[in-house]
Formats: structure tokens, C-alpha cells, sequence
């Protein structure tokens, strides 16, 4: 039970950092908070772990590629570009593409990790993204049908397939040799070299009172814990069961936003709500594969399924 406890502390610390970018638009640059973010978490970082980095220089060098790879997908396209389509799509579409992340993961484990698609997590994952849609188009799914494609969807797309593919790779490239919190520092470290040109190009509000408590959040809480409690998530929980809690997310913005910025909960959310967790469990319990296996037919060696084989007469003795 503890380890569900690692993807739900996660989505709500990303839940409210939700509600942080909205209080943050106003007041600071998307490039700018998108560096800053990173440089907050490297600073805190580095004196606690660099000289351990340092010392194992060796043995990180031929991880490189990869580090480098990861750190793109999750920390700079994933987390970043988040804060530019909110310039350019509704926060409707961004929480409906939002939800597709699970849906994204489980195909990719299917063709990359060989992993088989099961009863549970086909329907869990139709009536979790149900629920999400409900949530988000604010009780009229339709809604969702009537709007266009837009740059912003376009963008917030690429970010969450980029997260599917980060989920994807974190599980099939392990590294034993770093500690979940050193991979993640050298991901940051790749997310400040990534960003500090789009951020030396961009205008800039500059730091201050309004704005700092802001960057700070995204600075260690969805910089810091947040990745960590994931990565961990993802070690022992695997990507596809991991990446179903992503479902909560817009719930979790709801819920806060109406603590936070008073806005009104209605039943819709309570209905939403209640479908996205009935996916979640249907993922969790329904373990029966899609496909029967295959296996071989004691009669003459060729393969059938055993479906087949239980309406087939036996061979006799």
C-alpha cells in the first residue's frame, strides 16, 4: 500500500502546481519560471551531490546519451512546455490531453517493454479518461467534440507524449549505478543547459516579491519531491500502473483550486471523481490478459488458444 502513496504524492504536488502557473502567469514569463525552476532545484542540489557525481564520473560518462535523453523528454519538452500551450488552448483541452498519458504509456509498454495488455487496464483506462473528461469540460463533453485543434493542443500533446516516452525509457534503461536522486540531479542539470538559451532569448519580468514564493514551489516541490516520489513510483510500480494515477490530476486541480482560488465545486466533479477511481482500481485488480495465450495442442504440436482447445474434442487416449 505504501507504494501507491509515491504516485499520489506526486500528482497532487503537480495538482497544485497547476494552480501555481495560473497565479504565476500574470506575474512572470513562462521561459523565465521554466528556467528558474531548474536553477532553484540545481542549486539546492548540487552541494550534496556533486562531489558524489564527481566521483563517479567514470561510470556516469557512457550514461550520458541517455541522461541527457531523459532529461529532455521529462524535465524540459514535458514539464515546460506545459506553461507556453496554456498561452495558446483552453485549460479544458489541457486536461483532457492531459488524461491521455496513461493510454500513451500502456501502448508503448506494449510495443516497447512486451508488456501484455490486460482486461483491466483497456477498460479502467476508457472510464478513468471518461471521468476526466466530464471533470474537465466542466459536465458537457461535448464541448470537447465542438473546439478545433490548435497550436496549444498541438503542444501540450507533444508534452505528454514526450512523458509517456520518458515513463517508458526510466523503466527500460535502469542504471544501477546512480541514486534515484542522482539520475534526477543530472536530469536537472540537463533541463538548466536545455533551457538557458530560450531563456537568454526571451523577455524577461525579473524576480520579486509576487512572484519568488512561486518559483520557489516549482522549484523544489514539482522540481524536487515531485520527480522523486515518480522515479520511485515508476522503480516499483512499473510505468503503465504508475502512470494511471495521472488520471487524479485533474481532480486534484479541482480540489485545491476550490481551497485555493474559490472556485465552486459542482457534481459533476463527485461524478468525475468517482469514475477515474473505479478506473483506476478496474487497472489495479483486473488482471485478466486481453488475449488468451497461445499454447500447443497436445494432438499435433500447432499452437491454439486455449479458448480454442476447451471446445475442441480431446484426442483420444
Amino acid at each position: 500500500m505504501g507504494s501507491y502513496l509515491l504516485p499520489l504524492g506526486a500528482v497532487l504536488i503537480w495538482s497544485i502546481n497547476t494552480v501555481v502557473s495560473k497565479l504565476a502567469a500574470d506575474s512572470i514569463s513562462a521561459a523565465e519560471i521554466g528556467f528558474f525552476r531548474w536553477v532553484v532545484a540545481a542549486l539546492l542540489f548540487t552541494p550534496f551531490l556533486l562531489p558524489s557525481i564527481w566521483r563517479q564520473r567514470a561510470d556516469i560518462k557512457p550514461l550520458l546519451p541517455r541522461i541527457m535523453v531523459l532529461g529532455v523528454l521529462g524535465m524540459v519538452i514535458y514539464q515546460s512546455l506545459a506553461y507556453y500551450a496554456a498561452h495558446y488552448t483552453t485549460a479544458t483541452h489541457m486536461g483532457i490531453i492531459g488524461s491521455l498519458t496513461p493510454m500513451l504509456v500502456l501502448a508503448l509498454a506494449v510495443f516497447m517493454l512486451g508488456q501484455p495488455l490486460t482486461r483491466g487496464g483497456v477498460w479502467g483506462s476508457l472510464l478513468a479518461i471518461a471521468g476526466v473528461a466530464l471533470v474537465v469540460s466542466s459536465g458537457r463533453p461535448s464541448r470537447l467534440l465542438s473546439e478545433g485543434l490548435n497550436l496549444g493542443d498541438a503542444m501540450m500533446f507533444i508534452a505528454m507524449l514526450a512523458y509517456a516516452i520518458y515513463n517508458i525509457l526510466l523503466k527500460r534503461w535502469p542504471m544501477p549505478q546512480l541514486a534515484t536522486i542522482q539520475l534526477l540531479y543530472l536530469q536537472v542539470l540537463v533541463a538548466v543547459a536545455a533551457q538557458l538559451p530560450l531563456y537568454l532569448l526571451s523577455p524577461k519580468t525579473g524576480l520579486n516579491a509576487v512572484n519568488l514564493p512561486l518559483v520557489a514551489y516549482a522549484g523544489i516541490m514539482a522540481s524536487i519531491a515531485a520527480p522523486l516520489l515518480w522515479m520511485k513510483s515508476v522503480q516499483q510500480l512499473g510505468p503503465g500502473r504508475s502512470s494511471m494515477f495521472f488520471n487524479l490530476i485533474p481532480i486534484f486541480t479541482a480540489m485545491v483550486a476550490f481551497a485555493a482560488l474559490d472556485e465552486p465545486l459542482a457534481l459533476y466533479h463527485a461524478v468525475g471523481g468517482a469514475m477515474t477511481v473505479t478506473g483506476l482500481l478496474l487497472a489495479e485488480l483486473w488482471k485478466a490478459p486481453l488475449r488468451r495465450p497461445a499454447r500447443p495442442s497436445s494432438a499435433n504440436g500447432q499452437w491454439c488458444s486455449s479458448s480454442a482447445t476447451a471446445t475442441r474434442p480431446r484426442p483420444p487416449a
